[in-house]
């Protein structure tokens, strides 16, 4: 297979830390203005609370000490909305965020640390200060950027109540869509993602990409992409079925697995999953309580659906920027937030870390899952800190738990038994996600690596709502 075809090797040794900027960590480096909210207070959907990228920097040492070894950015770029997917100049950092030469030292520090960044591409729409859509505004139509949008008539009305009169993302006034079926547009859009991986960046996390249509599209862009990096990533956000984005190498690498994250908390939360926290979303509609052998069945489904090359790229993550917060969505139960991570740092792929949810933040629906990181660490959940301190770290030990190799060994009631195994590196992960203790034979001399199972006589027995790792020879 061309090179250019393939997922870049390092992704599967990865460990993902997302970051919402404005909400990570604040800098005094970077200029504040006034009005910021304060950092701890509940967040609202149009305030700013000032994390940057420097900020990020200043805690590089809390992310390498968590084990993390890759950065997956919400955008970043020069706009009017605190989430920065309204889009005003591609080919300028946010000032709140620092510019641009705050990435580019967020870039060096961590690459000095071997810390892959991600960024968000949000090429589908743009926001109502970007230049193009400002230049029509004004010059009505002897602007010439009349191509780059679907207009029905003018003058444009970006403000006001009312329905647009250019097409809009879903309707909204404040998120034009750029019309990607013009050369120019997608000349443009071409540049911008050459720019920023020449510039640095170890891919990028692309927007709903499915709504952008035109034909040969994201070929191009990752032909492109990969001809200046080949070992950049490209990640879709697709929450249903992605076959027809990762499975031929021709498109992106991988897709942010919300099928798995809903088979995970499924099985993993069960009874505690709160109904009322679920995402509208289709795919969120799925969660609901498994058994383990529906969990098992699920799992067969997810490696029937991609290839193994896509399977070991895909970015699994158990809530995002547009879910609620893990531990709010399994009503707090801590049991659940560690069964859950024990299943995503076992899986073939990438795990994502939402930032925060190492410490036990919680939050509802937006704008609460994007609430400020609680810097004050008497207010964090060490045992769920420690839980995902000591799993990164068991992952990164073992070959073998990213690894393409993954069979099923026990699927019953509450107990769920896996093999994961490299060469002559092999071990077990069992998770009873009971609420009684079970009991299943345990072939060859075995060593507890992780978790609270326990092994006499060839039997593993594993506690409540807990699960063990152990490596067997």
């Amino acid at each position: 297979m061309d090179r250019l075809n393939e997922a870049p090797g390092w992704v599967s040794d990865a460990v993902f830390y997302q970051i919402f900027p404005d909400r990570f960590a604040s800098s005094d480096r970077v200029f504040k203005p006034a009005h910021l909210q304060d950092w701890d207070a509940p967040p609202t959907r149009h305030g700013f609370k000032g994390g940057d990228l420097l900020g990020i920097v200043e805690n590089l040492d809390y992310l390498t000490d968590l084990g993390v070894n890759a950065l997956y950015l919400n955008p970043i770029f020069v706009s009017g909305a605190n989430h920065r997917y309204h889009t005003d100049d591609y080919y300028t950092v946010d000032p709140l965020l620092g510019g641009n030469e705050a990435l580019d030292k967020l870039l060096t520090e961590c690459h000095a640390r071997r810390i892959r960044v991600v960024l968000d591409g949000v090429f589908n729409h743009v926001g109502r200060g970007f230049h193009q859509f400002h230049n029509i505004v004004e010059n009505r139509g002897e602007s010439p950027y009349l191509d780059w949008f679907t207009i029905d008539d003018l003058p444009l009305k970006p403000y006001g109540k009312g329905k647009s009169n250019y097409r809009a993302w879903h309707n909204l006034k404040p998120l034009p869509r750029l019309n990607t079926d013009n050369p120019d547009v997608r000349e443009f859009i071409m540049q911008v993602a050459e720019h920023w991986v020449r510039r640095g960046i170890d891919g990028w996390r692309l927007d709903v990409p499915e709504e952008i249509t035109a034909a040969g599209f994201w070929e191009e862009f990752r032909r492109r992409v990969k001809a200046v990096n080949p070992e950049a990533y490209l990640v879709g956000e697709i929450w249903d079925d992605s076959s027809a984005y990762i499975s031929n190498g021709t498109r992106f690498d991988a897709t942010m697995n919300y099928l798995l994250t809903v088979d995970i908390l499924s099985f993993a939360a069960g009874s505690h999953i709160d109904k009322a926290h679920l995402h509208s979303n289709r795919a969120y509609q799925r969660m609901a309580p498994l058994e383990a052998t529906e969990y098992a069945a699920r799992i067969e489904e997810t490696f029937a659906r991609y290839p193994m090359s896509a399977q070991l790229a895909n970015l699994n993550l158990l809530e995002s920027h547009d879910t609620p917060r893990l531990l709010t969505t399994v009503s707090g139960d801590r049991a659940s937030v560690i069964l859950s991570t024990l299943l995503a740092m076992t899986f073939p792929g990438a795990p994502c870390v939402y930032y925060g949810t190492e410490v036990g933040l919680g939050g509802s629906f937006d704008p609460d899952c994007r609430r400020g990181f609680p810097w004050d660490e008497a207010t964090w959940d060490r045992k769920i800190l420690e839980a995902h301190r000591e799993l990164i770290a068991l992952r990164h030990a073992h070959r073998a738990l990213r690894s393409p190799h993954y069979r099923t060994l026990f699927a019953d009631g509450h107990l769920y038994v896996f093999e994961r195994t490299d060469g002559s590196d092999k071990l077990v992960v069992a998770v009873n996600a009971g609420e009684e203790p079970v009991s299943v034979e345990m072939a060859g001399e075995s060593v507890l690596l992780w978790g609270t199972g326990s092994v006499s006589t060839g039997t593993a027995t594993v506690a409540p709502r807990s699960g063990a790792v152990w490596r067997i020879s």
